[in-house]
Parts: C-alpha cells; structure tokens; sequence
C-alpha cells in the first residue's frame, strides 16, 4: 500500500471561517500551554515530558474553557503530537553534532494549521463538501477524484486561503514501461539543469523575476500604521506574492520530473549538500531560488512510485575533471563555461559535469585515459 496526499481549495462562509479560527486558537494555545509544560519539567526537575502526557493536558484544557468544549479532541491531539514531531527533530539534530533552534512558542501568525486523525471521526466527505466538526459543511473545489481510503485529513491557512489536504492509502501504483534509456543530470544555476545528453533547461529565476515587485510591496506594507487595517491588506499581499512564487517554483518542477520519469529509466544526479552551499552569501538567494532541494525530493519520490531507479552520486570534481580522459582541469573557475582538454574534449563545463556524473554511478564505460598529464580551460567568447 502507498500514501498519498490529495490537496482541495475550500471555501468557507464568513461563519465557518470563524469557526476555523476558534479551533486554530484553541489548539495553538494548547500547543504552547504543553511547550511550557516541558520547558518547566525540564528546567526545574530535569524531566522529560512525552506527549501522553501532553493529551491529559489537552483533555484539562478542554474540560476548563468553554470555547474549548467545542472543539473535537483530534484537534488538541495533532497539536500535541505537531509539538512531539518538534521536540524529536530538536534532539535528532542535536545528537547529530547541530546547532538546532528549541521548539518555539506560537503565535497567531505562525499557526496555520489544525489536524484530524481519522476519517469519519470528525471529518467526512459530505456529498462534495467536507464536513468538519464544530464548523459544518463546507465547499470544496473538486478539481480531482482523490484515490483509495482517506485515513487523516489536515486544514491550512494560505495567505487567508483555505486548503484541505486529505491523505489516503492507495493501492501501489504500477511502474513505468522500460525506455532503456540512462541519464545524468547536473544542477546549475545558469541553466537548471544539464542532461548527458547536452539537453539544457533554463532557470526561471522565480525570485529574481518577482523581486522588485515584492520589494515594493514589503515597503508599502513597512509604511502602513501598526494594527490598522490598512497593515492587514498590505500584509496580504506580500504573503499571496511570495505564495505565487513559490506555486511557480513547485508547478515548474512537477512538469519537469514527469518528463524525467517517463523519458528514462535510471537518473543520476549529484548528492549536493544545500545547507553548506547556502553559506556562501553571494551565491545563496540563486541556489535557494533554483529549488534544487524540491527537485531532488520529487525526483525520488515520483521515482519510487513509478518504478525508477535514481542514483546520488558524489558531487566533488564533476565540473574539473575531463569526462574523455580524466585529467584535472586546473583553476577552473565559475567564469569559464567552456572546457577544452588536450584530449581533444571540447564541451560546455555543465554538459562536462553531467556526463561525469553518469561516470561515477558505473552507467557508462571508463574510456581509456590519455597520456597528457596537463588540461586546459578557455571561455568561448576568447
């Protein structure tokens, strides 16, 4: 059996979107009443809290105030088990050698989200609205079928959107049909991605593109007067801009894979480490709006499900090393786009890369390495 998530536009009345804002409320102060709860157990009895003792306090809380009452216990759990998620990621990174943020109290700008844990306790598809108890039934865009049996369902706030997304238990899906075809695949900035092939995809620049634009939307909105509501509808903007980017980035990369995972059967692509290349404070913005974490995400889980095989490989001296003889080219620099090896090799560097990349996953034959010992570089503007 697979799991998949299938996500829905909502449209809610003026009253439901109330509603949904009460059990916003209530299960963000639940999660910080049972955040503060551990940080006391721990500061004052070194004592580690677990998160059944976090659906006790839940329990209290909606037994104490009315407008808890309302509110299903599903709600308060997820918030609790959110809170669980939090504190285990925290420890995890911390064992391994990391300077991890502690879990952070809530705020109404930083609660999007409530949960529930099982279809038909709670929620429910009502003909073709969602019945949500404490708030009732409703309207939902039904752009598609969702498949198989909804097990838990989680309700998000977007930039004053709501979305719903259901997640089901599918039966396995059925791999692709062989194409025989392999390819390696290297990530850039310039061009997005370079194929083995020589196939080049151009990088959008999502960001770069709507970054003026949301500059002058973030000064407008610096330039509104605290609580007015003037501030709120700035402060929209600047969300749905930043949202409209970031559902380009996401479209752009779902095309992208698809095409990937129908057109070859094995796909070899650098196992980069993002978080220390984002250190560099001149090539940041560019990695981070190039998306490549999203990418390699996608590309692994849309290759599990139709059968592929995706192989990461080690990153360093892909663009340096001669894909034909195996030389050094050194003093390479980001400047220089084209390669020329003594070899005879005359490539672009990322088609270069890309070629080496397939190389070290043992997809291609080594060829015989030539007997000059020096590689050169030139620009092919020279």
């Amino acid at each position: 059996m697979a799991i998949r998530t299938f996500q829905y536009r909502l449209y809610p009345t003026k009253t439901q979107e109330q509603a949904l804002q009460v059990l916003l409320d209530v299960s963000r102060n639940v999660y910080n009443m049972a955040l503060e709860e551990r940080k006391l157990a721990w500061e004052h009895e070194k004592k580690r809290i677990d998160k059944r003792e976090g659906y006790l306090l839940a329990k209290q809380y909606k037994k104490t105030f009315i407008q808890a009452k309302i509110v299903h216990s599903h709600v308060l759990q997820v918030a609790i088990e959110d809170l669980d998620r939090a504190f285990k990621a925290f420890f995890r990174r911390v064992k391994n050698g990391e300077t991890p943020g502690y879990p952070r109290f809530k705020s109404y700008r930083r609660w999007d989200s409530i949960g529930f844990k099982q279809y038909g306790n709670g929620f429910s598809i009502d003909g073709r609205r969602l019945k949500v108890s404490g708030v009732g039934r409703m309207r939902m865009r039904w752009h598609r079928k969702y498949l198989g049996d909804i097990k838990t369902c989680r309700i998000i706030r977007k930039a004053e959107k709501w979305v719903v997304n259901l997640v089901c238990e599918t039966a396995d899906p059925l791999p692709l049909p062989p194409t025989g075809r392999v390819v390696g695949i290297d990530m850039g900035i310039n061009a997005l991605i370079t194929t083995s092939e020589g196939e080049q995809v151009h990088n959008p620049r999502w960001y770069g593109e709507a970054q003026a634009e949301l500059r002058r939307k973030q000064r407008t909105f610096q330039r509104a007067q605290m609580g007015s509501h003037q501030r709120k509808k700035k402060l929209l903007d600047v969300q749905r801009g930043h949202h409209h980017v970031k559902n380009q980035r996401k479209d752009f990369f779902d095309k992208l894979v698809y095409k990937l995972i129908h057109t070859y059967d094995v796909i070899v692509i650098e196992n980069l480490k993002i978080a220390n290349m984002v250190k560099n404070r001149h090539l940041c913005k560019s990695i981070l709006d190039a998306g490549w974490g999203y990418f390699k995400r996608r590309l692994l889980d849309k290759a599990a499900d139709a059968g592929r095989e995706v192989i990461l490989v080690d990153p360093a001296y892909t663009s340096k090393c001669c894909s034909n003889c195996g030389a050094i080219f050194e003093g390479l620099t980001l400047a220089q786009r084209w390669v020329v090896c003594e070899c005879g090799l005359s490539l672009d560097r990322d088609h270069n890369a890309a070629l080496n990349i397939l190389k070290r996953a043992g997809r291609v034959r080594e060829p015989e390495r030539c007997e000059q010992s020096q590689a050169w570089f030139r620009s092919p503007h020279l």
